[in-house]
């Protein structure tokens, strides 16, 4: 049975999908955030999934040689930090992403029911 894909991104010419990820691999992604943000305090504070997943995204993407760009805020208020987006990664990235997330999870002590279900 072919996975269920999210389609991603569409060519601007031709409408073609250039990225494509499986469901299964978002909520696995999703599922480690979760067990992360229930486990794990960060500078003293409970973070929420899309926090965490910020801060992993943002983590494994200097692991990579890959750095934020940065802007001055729309509404002059300093500067912001932007990072790629989980949406325009490959599958490729996508599991490399989550073995990264595993990893780091896994050094801070966390408890990964996905890791444990699947054994």
């Amino acid at each position: 049975m072919k996975p269920v894909t999210i389609k991603v991104d569409r060519c601007p010419k031709c409408g073609s999908t250039i990225r494509e990820r499986s469901l299964e691999k978002n909520a696995h992604l999703h599922a480690l955030l979760g067990e992360i943000s229930k486990q794990k305090q960060w500078a003293e504070q409970w973070l929420d999934i899309e926090t965490w997943k910020r801060l992993l995204v943002a983590a494994y993407e200097r692991s990579h040689g890959r750095s934020a760009e940065m802007y001055q805020a729309i509404d002059g208020q300093g500067m912001d930090l932007v990072y790629r987006r989980t949406s325009y990664m490959s599958q490729e990235e996508i599991r490399d992403l989550i073995v990264y997330v595993e990893s780091w999870a896994l050094d801070q002590g966390i408890v990964l029911k996905e890791l444990e279900s699947q054994g």
